[in-house]
């Protein structure tokens, strides 16, 4: 449970403050789940394909590729990276190599270039499940925090400090919201699904 469930006092009547702290805990699910749709790769070249890529270099801790180079998708199947320093070329090359993307940089002294290979049906397929997948767990995430706010209704209303009416009142809010925040999931997913069924 949340430290934002947890300090929650609920004052009778008071439904803004309810809402308030369901919608903020919420929203925390909605932002980790548009930053993984971000890592599903989609026919278009993005330069968040790539700029989190973790390249070790100078002997330091990895860094994110975009610490190190300016990146940018000239075009829809293309990925230039450019660093700030030419000498880090060959260990961009290796961490981009090694990473889950499966594209293959090739490079001219100066600059790297990533060409985006027309997707096959099965890895669109395959991407259709991460999908599938990433979306269910926020779904799971959503009802999870449903159910911690229930449970504190519940009790302030075993507690008696808030009345039976208030208590409707803010079960019907909680389900409520609750199914805003599905349908935000649902038309992110539909959005991404669309993203990757396009050729």
């Amino acid at each position: 449970m949340s430290h934002i469930v947890k300090d929650l006092i609920l004052v009778e009547n008071d439904t803004k403050s309810f809402q308030t702290a369901m919608e903020a805990e919420l929203s925390k699910t909605i932002k980790h789940y548009e930053v993984e749709l971000l890592k599903i790769r989609t026919g278009r070249a993005h330069t968040n394909l790539v700029e989190d890529i973790d390249v070790s270099c100078y002997g330091q801790d990895p860094v994110a590729l975009k610490g190190l180079a300016l990146i940018a998708a000239p075009d829809a199947s293309l990925i230039t990276v450019q660093p700030w320093d030419p000498g880090i070329i060959p260990d961009i090359e290796k961490a981009i190599t090694a990473s889950d993307t499966g594209l293959r940089p090739v490079n001219d002294g100066k600059m790297i270039r990533l060409q985006l290979q027309k997707m096959s049906s099965s890895r669109r397929d395959e991407l259709l499940k991460i999908l599938g997948k990433k979306t269910e767990e926020s779904k799971i995430s959503v009802r999870n925090i449903r159910k911690d706010f229930n449970n504190t209704i519940r009790d302030a209303k075993k507690d008696k400090t808030i009345s039976e009416n208030f208590f409707n009142r803010l079960e019907d809010l909680l389900e409520s919201i609750t199914e805003k925040f599905i349908k935000r999931i649902e038309e992110l997913s539909q959005k991404k699904e669309k993203e990757i069924t396009t050729v």
